[in-house]
């Protein structure tokens, strides 16, 4: 996975990986945008391979870093918006999103449309502020 936060609080990631990947490099991404301490979403057009599986070096690794994040990862992370256009793939989405908003501390949702992405994300980030300003 890598970050581009160009746009924060509107950050892009892509999950693709390449042989050799630097995930040192993908969590000091990650980290730096939790030490902005603002609220922010993740949005991604691209998934993993259905065949990508992890290393246990990798899991233990990702297992680590988010309970050291963990506090920081449920206040600052509106959600992880996933854009599939298949509607097939969306389905299996939406039954993986409990799993992983237990883990993770934010909700995983799904669009079909970059434009609805965008859409959602702009209204999570207006209640959040909504929110903070009550």
């Amino acid at each position: 996975m890598s970050m581009n936060s160009t746009d924060f609080p509107l950050v892009w990631m892509t999950l693709t990986q390449e042989p050799n990947h630097d995930h040192e490099q993908d969590f000091a991404e990650f980290e730096a945008n939790l030490q902005r301490g603002e609220p922010f979403v993740l949005l991604t057009d691209t998934v993993p391979a259905e065949n990508h599986e992890h290393s246990q070096e990798e899991k233990k690794r990702t297992a680590l870093w988010m309970k050291k994040h963990k506090v920081q990862l449920r206040q600052l992370v509106l959600a992880m918006i996933v854009i599939e256009p298949n509607s097939a793939k969306r389905l299996g989405f939406r039954a993986f999103a409990p799993v992983f908003a237990k883990f993770w501390g934010y909700p995983l949702l799904v669009s079909d449309s970059r434009e609805e992405a965008m859409t959602t994300a702009r209204e999570l980030l207006a209640q959040n502020r909504k929110s903070r300003d009550r």
